[in-house]
Parts: C-alpha cells; sequence; structure tokens
C-alpha cells in the first residue's frame, strides 16, 4: 500500500518529488550540512569497493544533481552511464555540471521512475543508489529493478543515511538531524517543512543488517554491509549470479 504524507495527503512520491524539486538549487550545499561534509569521503570508499573499469557501464538512479553519475563515469572513462531521476530540476543542475566538464556524449540523463526502470534486462555492469532509497514508496520493488538491469555477474550498490548504533554518538546525531537540521535548512535553503521531512524518511527505513537481508531476499550474493562515521550512513553491495538472467 501507497504511504501518504498526513499533512498533505499526497503519496509519497509525489512528496518527495515536490521536495527535491523545490530544494535542488541549495541541494549541495545542504548534503554537506546533512552528512558533516563525510558524503564525499563515503562515495571514495564506495568507489575504491565497486573497483569500476574502463568501458563499464553504470546507471545510477536517484541521481539528483550528478555527482555520484560524474564520478562514475570519471572511473570508466569510456562506458555508458546512465543518470536517472524524477526531478527535473535536479536533472537540470546536474546537467550543468555534465556540460561544464565535457561529459554529455558519455552520460545520459532520464527523467524517470526508479520503481520501473526504462532499461532492458541485463544492460549495465552496475546499478548504483546514493542516498535515494529511503525517498521510494517501496524499497525492495527497486532493488530488484537494480538487480534486474544489472548483467549477470554486475553490482547492485546502495550508498544511504543510516542508523547510528552506539551511544552517545546517536543521541548527539538524532537531535542534530531533527532539530537542529530542519534550522539550517530554513536558514539557508529557506526550507523547513522539507528539512524537517528528511530525518522523518529515516525513522522507517531498514537499518543496516535490515538492508543487508533484503539484498539476499531478493537474490544478491556476495552481500556486502559497511556502516560508515559511526553508523550515520551504510553502503551494501550485492552481486548478480552469473546464472541469474
Amino acid at each position: 500500500m501507497e504511504t501518504h504524507s498526513p499533512k498533505t495527503g499526497k503519496s509519497k512520491e509525489q512528496f518527495v518529488q515536490d521536495v527535491f524539486q523545490s530544494i535542488a538549487p541549495k541541494y549541495d550545499i545542504m548534503n554537506d550540512i546533512l552528512s558533516f561534509r563525510r558524503h564525499k569521503a563515503w562515495r571514495r570508499f564506495t568507489m575504491r569497493k565497486m573497483d569500476v573499469q574502463p568501458g563499464d557501464t553504470a546507471v545510477d538512479l536517484c541521481c539528483g544533481t550528478c555527482d555520484w553519475t560524474i564520478q562514475l563515469a570519471q572511473a570508466s572513462k569510456t562506458g555508458r552511464i546512465e543518470g536517472l531521476d524524477f526531478s527535473a530540476n535536479m536533472l537540470s543542475v546536474g546537467k550543468k555540471k555534465i556540460d561544464q566538464l565535457g561529459m554529455h556524449n558519455q552520460i545520459t540523463l532520464t527523467e524517470g521512475n526508479a520503481m520501473a526502470l526504462p532499461f532492458a534486462d541485463n544492460s549495465f555492469d552496475y546499478a548504483t543508489i546514493g542516498f535515494g532509497l529511503r525517498n521510494v514508496p517501496d524499497y525492495e520493488q527497486v532493488l530488484r529493478e537494480m538487480k534486474r538491469v544489472v548483467k549477470p555477474g554486475g553490482m547492485v550498490v546502495c550508498l544511504e543515511l543510516s542508523k547510528p548504533t552506539w551511544q552517545p554518538f546517536k543521541s548527539i546525531y538524532y537531535l542534530y538531524f531533527r532539530h537542529i537540521l530542519p534550522m539550517m535548512g530554513k536558514l539557508l535553503a529557506k526550507r523547513y517543512e522539507q528539512y524537517k521531512w528528511l530525518p522523518e524518511s529515516l525513522v522507517t527505513f531498514p537499518d543496516h543488517k535490515q538492508l543487508a537481508q533484503m539484498f539476499c531476499d531478493i537474490g544478491l550474493t556476495q552481500v556486502e554491509a559497511y556502516p560508515l562515521t559511526g553508523g550515520i550512513a551504510a553502503l551494501h553491495i550485492g552481486s548478480k549470479g552469473n546464472d541469474d538472467v
């Protein structure tokens, strides 16, 4: 059953789309604040674990302003990279970055739904999603779609905010996340309700062990989970079996 925002009556998908449409111009700045400026280090760690080779192909779901999409393209050098997001405003910011780097011939951006990918089965070496899985109505459906579009032997990769597991850091982080972050969003991005919603999106999201089990439940193999920075984020990687077509 699709969830709805209690304040607006909108579906989760509609509400989240409105959120990211409105915060797109300030998203990169607020991402630094949201992650204590750690999100770039988390992506570097993820890229090391992925070990992208020249010519590898990838689809980056919920690609937003395309920082990870660009990083994948730089590692691949010549491989086709697809970025998909349901926010035209976020994609517009990302397109400017891609054009400035002269990478428009390698990267294709698509406005679309992560729950119903417009790509054929077994198309990519990697399917990635960064800080986007907790925003979708059905986590497992998105992971199944990611598994579907990667080639046998390919990787499904999720980098996402998670739930700290040890005190006193856990209490301090939740104080920051629930109360200070929305006020900073109001001050810097002129958006309060949108940044108040972001911590709320984490409440029902699986912790890193539960998400790892979800990877296993959909048939991914060699599943690895890495809590990062005291557990405020986590990297999950799973492989599609060579006989899984």
